[in-house]
């Protein structure tokens, strides 16, 4: 199942250097994270629909409705940095 050679090759796949003590840690670890998805895989799950998304996905946006509009004057009004009918922004390089 899991061995020393195995940690050692995953740990050098993910370019990490372990140490002789965290070889060992690792093999009971796998161990125990393989035992758990054996006990996973007894599930019968023949008879359950795939769920592709853990929660409905709904359309939480409003509808876009058409309303009362500010005027390009009175949005101005208050602000020194404007060019024309458009406000002026710090230059982005």
């Amino acid at each position: 199942m899991v061995d020393k050679e195995t940690v050692k090759k995953v740990a050098a796949l993910a370019r990490v250097k372990i140490t002789e003590q965290e070889t060992e840690k690792f093999v009971k670890d796998f161990k125990s994270i393989l035992e758990f998805f054996s006990e996973i895989d007894k599930i019968k799950t023949d008879k359950v629909e795939p769920a592709f998304q853990p929660v409905e996905i709904k359309n939480v946006l409003r509808e876009d409705k058409t309303g009362i509009c500010l005027r390009t004057e009175d949005a101005l009004k208050n602000t020194v940095h404007k060019k024309d009918k458009y406000f002026k922004g710090p230059r982005v390089i």
